[in-house]
């Protein structure tokens, strides 16, 4: 097994190099319009934008960088496949512009937009970030009619082109047995608030042109990536930033190509390459061991499961489980054109159970010897 990850350092405005209907799913997280560090790069593509907030018009500039948007989610279009998906992480903003204080609804812009050019809206999800600060007063704190509510929640827009993907061939089938999700992170994945995920700010080397990115943490795009789509997809981030959406991309078996228009993060996202291969064995290995965990848990208050996994021999709760594969990385090969060549190992991966662990311990378990061998394989 083997999956492919190209880089291009380019506007998304047009994706050219890549054809039409040829990408199964699309995760990605826009720079925030009228969120001020972003300013400067929308005002480099558009330098009436610079002009609408120097005059205090911020309601013209919101419409101008949602325009500079709109082309991207055109290609974004193009490019998808028939009854395959687009997650967008989006958030509002809120902004003082010449003595205004209002909120900028990004989400409901981007929407409006996807609806014109012909995709399906989906439920989407409020990505609730846990707060920082235990007390936060927002204008005029106690006093009425002076205050607004605290914003701390962002969207993931889902939404699809055509109708409902269908799986035809026993090879097409088998592969989406091997992509599927335990139960219960079904039940959580699937909610429509996630809680459970922090957002991140990663500092980047001075030399680049922005000091801090916007993109979203791995545990948010590795999600999205195996709730939409199945190994060996075609994955497209077209505001990659720091490359997340690459890593997360290669720890689930896809294919990926992102798109980011500052080539002052090439350093950033070639380093995935050295440190990929034990990252993501290693996220994997502890997706495993939070499976172990919740089965032991549901064993000891409900007994014994009916169904177990055909390749790692522990219980799962329902059928649709018992094939599920997680292929364990073994080679990350860079060239010198931004693309990595991701070799996935044919030899089963295991791991000494027998001492204690740490996710057994958060869920207030009393750790020992498992009754069953868990390992990253590949059978390719």
């Amino acid at each position: 097994m083997k999956t492919t990850h190209n880089i291009l350092f380019q506007d998304s405005q047009d994706l050219k190099e890549i054809p039409s209907e040829s990408v199964d799913l699309v995760v990605t997280s826009p720079p925030y319009p009228m969120i001020e560090m972003w300013d400067e790069m929308f005002s480099r593509q558009n330098p009436e934008i610079q002009g609408a907030l120097a005059y205090g018009d911020g309601m013209h500039a919101y419409a101008l960088i949602h325009e500079i948007l709109d082309a991207v989610w055109d290609e974004v279009f193009r490019v998808l496949k028939n009854g395959r998906f687009a997650c967008i992480n989006i958030g509002d903003a809120t902004r003082t512009v010449n003595g205004n204080f209002c909120l900028y609804p990004n989400h409901a812009r981007i929407l409006t937009h996807l609806l014109k050019i012909g995709l399906s809206v989906l439920p989407d999800i409020l990505w609730r970030k846990q707060a920082n600060t235990p007390n936060k007063f927002m204008g005029s704190g106690m006093l009425p009619a002076g205050a607004y509510v605290t914003l701390e929640h962002e969207y993931i827009l889902i939404v699809r082109k055509g109708l409902k993907r269908e799986f035809k061939t026993e090879a097409e089938k088998a592969n989406r047995r091997e992509s599927a999700l335990f139960w219960e992170e079904r039940n959580v994945w699937y909610s429509d608030v996630w809680m459970d995920i922090k957002g991140t700010e990663q500092k980047l080397p001075k030399a680049m042109s922005r000091l801090r990115s916007a993109a979203f943490p791995f545990d948010l795009a590795y999600r999205l990536i195996n709730m939409y789509s199945v190994k060996g997809d075609m994955i497209l981030d077209p505001f990659l930033g720091t490359g997340t959406t690459t890593a997360a991309a290669m720890t689930s078996g896809r294919n990926s190509i992102g798109v980011e228009i500052d080539k002052g993060f090439q350093q950033v996202i070639c380093s995935v390459a050295h440190h990929g291969v034990d990252f993501s064995n290693d996220y994997l290995h502890n997706r495993l061991l939070r499976h172990y965990a919740f089965v032991e848990n549901r064993i000891q208050k409900s007994g014994q499961l009916k169904y177990t996994n055909k390749y790692y021999g522990c219980p799962v709760v329902t059928s649709q489980e018992q094939f599920i594969l997680l292929n364990g990385l073994k080679e990350i090969h860079t060239r010198g054109d931004n693309t990595f060549d991701v070799v996935y190992s044919t030899k089963p991966q295991t791991w000494n159970f027998d001492q204690p662990l740490e996710v057994a311990n958060s869920h207030k378990m009393k750790p020992h010897t498992k009754p069953f061998q868990l390992s990253i394989l590949d059978t390719q």
